[in-house]
């Protein structure tokens, strides 16, 4: 059978699409405001060319996202798998406590919160609408790795696709915002992208089931130089 024969299945196709809206780094929820760090890094002369920007990039997927957004969103899809509200609070308050920084964790409930308005009206599962009365209760505050797992499990997207869509979203962020604070040529960017999709795979494979005892642990230099952000001399980003 050849591929114009082949059925083309419109709800497979759909999904694909939603997954790929829904990481979407040209989403209007603000995420192109975020270094999440970086730039102080950048400032600092820490990072300065594609080969530390490279490095850092690969802390923050094995070491920093694995145990933290990545795994909060791991669980949050499971948790609305399982139309579990409460644990879905329990993920809020925990990823609240984990976050230190107060620059990484008001960005991350600010996306979390314009992502929700995005989609929340276009999905009918009850786990939605019962995370929204908890966040009209403030109950939760909508954190973005929790609002992300949450949408992708309402939308009945494939978990290691919903998974290596965030890592993706969050590392283009990354070599977006490192390009031009650098900067670097377009070209590197895409380059380093290239390299660094094995690495995004290997990382979605230990995400599935995140490490209980590892859930929190984080670089402690990049929440230290989110702190130092406020004080640089210029800013680009917000944090």
């Amino acid at each position: 059978m050849s591929g114009s024969d082949r059925k083309i299945d419109i709800e497979t196709l759909t999904r694909a699409g939603l997954l790929l809206q829904l990481a979407d780094p040209t989403l209007p929820i603000g995420g192109f405001n975020h270094s999440g760090g970086l730039e102080t890094f950048v400032q600092q002369g820490i990072i300065h060319n594609a080969v530390t920007l490279k490095a850092f990039a690969e802390t923050q997927l094995k070491q920093n996202w694995l145990h933290n957004d990545g795994a909060y969103m791991s669980l949050a899809y499971t948790a609305a798998t399982e139309h579990n509200l409460n644990a879905l609070i329990s993920l809020d308050r925990q990823i609240g406590a984990t976050k230190i920084a107060r620059e990484l964790r008001e960005s991350s409930y600010k996306l979390g919160i314009r992502l929700l308005k995005i989609f929340a009206p276009h999905t009918s599962a009850a786990i939605v609408a019962s995370y929204q009365a908890a966040l009209t209760a403030q109950q939760v505050r909508g954190f973005y790795p929790l609002v992300f797992g949450l949408l992708a499990a309402s939308m009945q997207l494939d978990k290691a696709a919903a998974l290596q869509a965030f890592y993706y979203n969050a590392i283009v962020g990354l070599i977006t915002n490192g390009v031009k604070l650098i900067p670097l040529s377009q070209m590197a960017g895409q380059e380093m992208l290239i390299e660094l999709h094995a690495v995004i795979a290997h990382v979605v494979i230990a995400s599935m089931q995140p490490q209980q005892q590892q859930l929190g642990a984080t670089t402690l230099t990049t929440d230290i130089r989110a702190m130092q952000h406020e004080r640089l001399y210029s800013r680009l980003y917000m944090s």
